[in-house]
């Protein structure tokens, strides 16, 4: 199975820019007023809505790198953006930080300081 998580926008080309020039992410799909990305295994469609105004809901979207100096890299590129510098999550073994993106959705970069599970095993 696979999946796309989907979020409303009101200023589509704005967010997708961001997304792809600040996260690396790469077009996918485009469809009528939708934009999906893809990081790795990661897909996020941005769907135009007018008049739409962002509410923060708890959503979160994460990245993640394969090491620290790729989010200490991101970090340099978003510092602006970010709320704190990278640090150290021992209780979720992680190194990372959290940012705004244009209309205000706060997403995460991320690197895990421990071994992953293989792609190809089941869950």
């Amino acid at each position: 199975m696979a999946g796309i998580v989907f979020l409303k926008t009101s200023d589509r080309r704005r967010v997708v820019a961001f997304y792809q020039d600040a996260l690396g992410m790469n077009p996918w799909l485009e469809q009528p007023d939708i934009s999906i990305l893809r990081h790795g295994n990661l897909l996020v469609g941005f769907v135009q809505a007018d008049n739409y105004q962002h509410q923060d809901d708890g959503s979160l979207i994460t990245v993640f790198m394969d090491d620290r100096a790729d989010v200490d890299r991101l970090y340099g590129v978003l510092t602006e953006r970010a709320e704190a510098p990278p640090q150290d999550n021992l209780r979720y073994q992680i190194y990372n930080f959290y940012a705004r993106d244009p209309e205000g959705r706060r997403f995460e970069v991320q690197t895990f300081l421990h071994d992953l599970p293989s792609w190809d095993e089941p869950t």
